[in-house]
């Protein structure tokens, strides 16, 4: 194997390294065990406060500081050395799941939001070391691919993982909680053994930016991120990709979110929803990197739009279903689009941004994709209410109660239309062209 190519598997393995964490931890298991172990004896509600102020701290505390980490990581040339800081905070934080006991809620959300930052605060500096491995020519597909391994990745580990729990003494185990907890083992194993690749296989190019003499990165890199502050107001062409690929992704996320909750309001169980994303995790592999080809030999704009139509599709369609069989196939047609759509925004970002300076510009970018889904479910919440209060008539029946707020619940689900419309206005306003000239400027 060249070079080349071995940067560029050594690149795409990162992701089949850590989907384990976010399919099997963040997606699967954590959220079950956290009510149903953790919190045992607490009340649901609160359970569920609980772990939603961990998630969103965590996940503040990574936006936050994305961009500051991007510009340290670029004027010290120290992508990976950060990458690596990061990747191993957050395995030994799943490992260490292991040992919460029952009732130690406040110990698991700790853990658990130790183990996002370092998920997400890796992903910063993956993302950033796509420009040095890939050119114009390939860029799409090798992002696809690091998406399509990422799939096949977290989906076979997770697939392992159900099944230690549905027949955990075939595994040794005693019963399906110690066949959770030992889950939380196998995804740091996963994901630290397979890190190793993109450590030992990927090569990290020093920035022309040097670090001044005399002062440290950490230094050098707030004195860059308060210089492109400063020229902020002239890149307006990355800015309006960032405003429209904030408006679709949300638009996503939120999608992704309302289909669980539409299977568990259509009384489907918990086997329902793992096989549900066991679908999505498999049908996404090859899709991914289908749309990587495609945005290579077609057009990656066209490709995003493509995707979005889809997910407006989706939205549609989500409105009308009622039978157990649509989920399902919904759950196949969101594998088919949401990695292909996160692969071609990530490959079209590239090539509006300077590469010396890819690290902090990819913190801006996983920024606001940390920001993605708060405007999805406050219009949801909103238009719910609104219609809810518009359509329900004067001391109502149980039947007309049930009955409006299903049609409210439906107009909710609806409103995330206007996301993706809006996406995809702005992005049709983005000028590549335009985009180069911002780039001649930032390097005189």
């Amino acid at each position: 194997m060249d070079k080349s190519k071995k940067a560029i598997w050594g690149w795409a393995m990162y992701d089949w390294a850590n989907s384990a964490f976010a399919c099997t931890v963040m997606a699967g298991f954590f959220p079950v065990f956290f009510k149903q172990y953790w919190s045992h004896g607490v009340d649901v509600n609160m359970s569920t406060a609980q772990l939603g102020i961990g998630n969103s701290l965590a996940s503040l505390l990574v936006a936050l500081m994305a961009p500051v980490l991007g510009a340290i990581a670029d004027k010290g040339s120290s992508r990976k050395k950060f990458l690596v800081f990061f990747c191993y905070l957050g395995v030994l934080m799943t490992a260490a799941l292991f040992t919460v006991n029952q009732g130690q809620w406040a110990l698991a959300v700790f853990f658990y939001a130790m183990g996002i930052i370092g998920f997400s605060g890796s992903n910063i500096f993956y993302d950033s070391l796509l420009p040095s491995i890939s050119d114009e020519n390939n860029i799409d597909f090798v992002s696809g691919l690091g998406f399509a391994m990422g799939y096949l990745g977290g989906g076979l580990l997770f697939l392992i993982n159900v099944l230690m729990t549905l027949m955990p003494q075939k595994f040794g185990l005693p019963d399906a909680g110690a066949a959770v907890r030992y889950s939380f083992i196998s995804v740091a194993v996963w994901w630290g053994g397979f890190a190793l690749m993109t450590i030992f296989w990927v090569p990290e190019k020093h920035t022309s930016a040097a670090a001044k003499k005399g002062l440290s990165p950490i230094a050098e890199g707030f004195g860059q991120l308060a210089d492109t502050f400063k020229k902020i107001r002239h890149l307006k062409t990355i800015m309006l990709f960032l405003v429209a690929y904030w408006f679709y992704i949300d638009g996503v996320d939120t999608i992704i979110r309302m289909a669980v909750d539409y299977g568990m309001s259509l009384g489907f169980d918990s086997n329902d929803l793992i096989l549900a994303l066991l679908i999505t995790q498999f049908v996404g592999f090859p899709s991914a990197i289908v749309f990587g080809k495609l945005g290579q030999k077609w057009s990656v704009r066209k490709s995003i739009y493509l995707a979005i139509a889809i997910y407006i599709g989706v939205t549609v369609w989500g409105t009308m279903m009622t039978q157990k069989h649509e989920f399902y196939i919904l759950a196949i047609v969101i594998g088919l689009v949401q990695g292909g759509i996160q692969a071609l925004s990530r490959s079209y970002y590239s090539r509006l941004i300077p590469t010396e300076k890819a690290a902090e510009y990819y913190g801006f970018y996983n920024m606001l994709g940390k920001f993605a889904a708060i405007l999805g479910p406050l219009l949801i919440g909103i238009v719910g209410l609104a219609t809810r209060h518009a359509l329900m008539p004067p001391a109502p029946t149980p039947e007309q109660v049930v009955a409006v707020g299903r049609i409210a619940s439906r107009w909710g689900i609806g409103s995330i239309l206007i996301l993706f419309f809006i996406g995809a206005f702005l992005l049709h306003l983005v000028d590549e062209e335009k985009a180069k000239i911002d780039l001649t400027f930032l390097s005189e």
